[in-house]
This record gives C-alpha cells, structure tokens and sequence, in this order.
C-alpha cells in the first residue's frame, strides 16, 4: 500500500498503525437517531489493556439543504448506559460547533479575494461581449 496523498505527494514510506493505541471497536444503536461507538483499549495481541480508558464516541447526522451531514462526537461516559444518556446532549453540542464552523467558513468564503496573476489577461470589459442595445450578439 503506497502512501501517497491525492495531492501527489511523494511516497513516505508504508503506512503503520501505532500498536500502542489500539483499540477494538463495539457499535450499538437504536435504529433511528444515531450510533454510538465503545473503543475498549486492547494491546497489539487484543488483550485489553487497562491501563487507557474505554472510549465512547456519538454519530449521527443532521440534514441541510446541501444533504445530509455526518457529526462525530465523543461522548465523556463510563458505561454504555451513561453513553445513551448524554448522547443528545453532546449531539447538540457538536450540531451546535458544526453550524458555527460552517458560518466561519462561510465567512472566509465570502471574504477572500481573487487575485489575477502578474501577466494574466486583464479581465474582459463587459460592454465588449455586448452589441448595441445591450444585447448577447449571435
């Protein structure tokens, strides 16, 4: 397997996991709002390992006007009970810093400039692509 990025990046060498963080991966849902994921902290043999916590991480979607859109979230639980019980609020709170990415990014959107390069063609005068009385010409 290459590691090279979509970017044509060059190769840096074969991908490797890191043995010391992995974890085996249990996923629970109702069917209908979302899917929370239990990470149990195991070693390289898939021992559990003690020493690192279990991890509970939320998903769910929200659909906008573009589609439906993909949240992530850990959860702060310490059983799967407790997972269920905080995962609508932790929802909202990721619903919540996903919308205000989207405004951030709008903005900047909004904001940046298009710069022509130095030698580039000067933009078109739109009255040039106009015949008299303001008309396309064919």
């Amino acid at each position: 397997m290459s590691a090279t990025s979509d970017r044509g990046a060059p190769d840096r060498g074969p991908v490797q996991m890191d043995a010391t963080q992995v974890y085996r991966e249990d996923t629970f849902t109702d069917r209908r709002v979302g899917t929370i994921r239990r990470m149990t902290p195991v070693s390289a043999n898939g021992e559990p390992d003690a020493a690192r916590a279990v991890l509970y991480v939320g998903q769910a979607q929200i659909m906008t006007p573009m589609g439906a859109l993909p949240l992530s979230f850990e959860i702060d639980a310490n059983s799967l009970a407790v997972a269920i019980e905080k995962f609508g609020p932790a929802a909202e709170i990721a619903v919540q810093q996903t919308m205000r990415e989207l405004q951030e990014l709008r903005r900047e959107s909004a904001s940046s400039l298009v710069i022509p390069e130095a030698g580039g063609a000067a933009l078109a005068n739109p009255n040039d692509l106009l015949g008299r009385g303001g008309r396309i010409r064919r």
